[in-house]
């Protein structure tokens, strides 16, 4: 690694670009660390960001290196002018797995030239464009590459501007892709009640059977939509992990859910937060997680209006299961009884303090819960085996049985 410094170093010098101290700072962690991933995440920095020119650099010094298999670029200010410099560096890269570009100024065509790249790419695992505003046609570029890349294994497309037209882009790619194993298209630009993207991700989950995690939190989808993913999961067996948070699921998409986890489901983490499910929703669900052969390992209903009643009906249901073992319940009506009864199964033991977003308090001798933790964590599936944060390890001891990272 002191070699790649010096290499950077030089590189500078080629280019007349004076050294940026946080990439320097980094080499030399790296040197000392024999860490296989370059963190230059410019919210971590104190404002210092790494601009187009920088990335120029960064590429040019990574070129031919086979010890670093990460690239964490995220809070940068990469436009499409430095997302040419990394496509550069992904097409004659042998070693590059990962590359996390989240919440830069890339637009479609810096979309468009790292897609090209991709095309014959054999290295990279992991990609994650959360964040920059690629829009529709630098979405549909993405798409049009997965069809020809073979190397892929996760996508992060959250927060992009995907219209109706890209959204179903990437349903119908996974409907042959055999490489994808997690994709995350949450908040899409979506103005049409019609639902059309769901019903195309529903069609998809008929057919695929690679695809582990799904994002489609903020769709608008209704309890209609989230009926006709029911019907595909019924039929699939590889899905882990979905996350359906932020839409407008009511009691009776719940009791649709509930339906698939009683027939045997695959599903191990549901995110229903943020919807409305309310009482009737969590009895529904907590009927599904007593059964014996329940799989589900992480249930997220926080904020969904839900009282006494359904909160007890899953304390009770959670007694008498042994494989939930993570619970968020943060943002609903949580009165006494709740409170005493979440308070006991985490005193027993039986659901630990850091598998759940409460944790209980006494006052005047009444038993209260506060928020712990702002609820189920996402990418369970989605993470680095290069560089992983504690969150990534803890993802994956939740799910180790299941990882995609070997």
């Amino acid at each position: 690694m002191e070699d790649l410094k010096s290499r950077y170093l030089s590189v500078c010098a080629e280019v007349q670009r004076p050294p940026k101290a946080c990439v320097l700072k980094v080499l030399a962690d790296s040197a000392i660390s024999d860490v296989v991933t370059l963190v230059l995440a410019g919210n971590d920095r104190h404002g210092e960001r790494l601009t187009d020119d920088d990335v120029l650099v960064l590429s040019k010094t990574l070129v031919g290196n086979l010890a670093i298999k990460g690239l964490d670029l995220r809070y940068n200010c990469i436009t499409d002018k430095g997302a040419v410099y990394l496509a550069n560096l992904i097409q004659e890269s042998e070693s590059l797995q990962f590359l996390d570009l989240m919440c830069n100024n890339i637009e479609a065509e810096g979309a468009g030239m790292l897609a090209k790249s991709l095309h014959e790419n054999k290295s990279l695992r992991k990609l994650r464009f959360t964040g920059n505003n690629i829009g529709n046609k630098g979405a549909m570029q993405l798409a049009a590459m997965l069809q020809i890349n073979a190397t892929l294994e996760e996508v992060d497309v959250s927060d992009c501007d995907l219209t109706t037209q890209s959204v179903i882009a990437f349903a119908i790619v996974l409907n042959n892709n055999r490489r994808i194993c997690a994709l995350d298209i949450s908040r899409p630009l979506l103005f049409s009640l019609q639902e059309e993207t769901t019903e195309h991700m529903a069609l998809m989950l008929k057919v695929n059977k690679t695809l582990r995690e799904l994002h489609l939190g903020k769709h608008g989808m209704t309890d209609t939509g989230v009926e006709r993913l029911c019907e595909a999961l019924k039929m699939n067996s590889s899905l882990r992990y979905l996350d359906l948070r932020c839409n407008r699921i009511t009691r009776d998409g719940a009791r649709c859910l509930s339906d698939v986890l009683k027939q045997n489901s695959t599903l191990e983490i549901l995110d229903l937060s943020s919807n409305c499910i309310e009482d009737d929703g969590a009895k529904y669900l907590s009927e599904a997680i007593k059964i014996p052969h329940s799989k589900l390992r992480a249930l997220s209903i926080t904020a969904n209006n839900a009282g006494t009643a359904g909160l007890m009906c899953l304390y009770k249901a959670i007694r008498v299961n042994s494989t939930l073992t993570n619970v968020y319940i943060w943002g609903n009506k949580l009165e006494e009884p709740v409170c005493v009864g979440f308070s006991q199964l985490i005193s027993s033991g039986r659901l630990l303090e850091g598998h759940t977003d409460v944790s209980p308090y006494e006052v005047d001798g009444h038993v209260c819960l506060a928020e712990a933790s702002h609820g189920l964590q996402r990418h369970y599936y989605q993470t680095s085996p290069y560089g992983m944060n504690d969150f990534s390890k803890s993802a994956l001891t939740l799910i180790s049985s299941h990882s995609l990272v070997s």
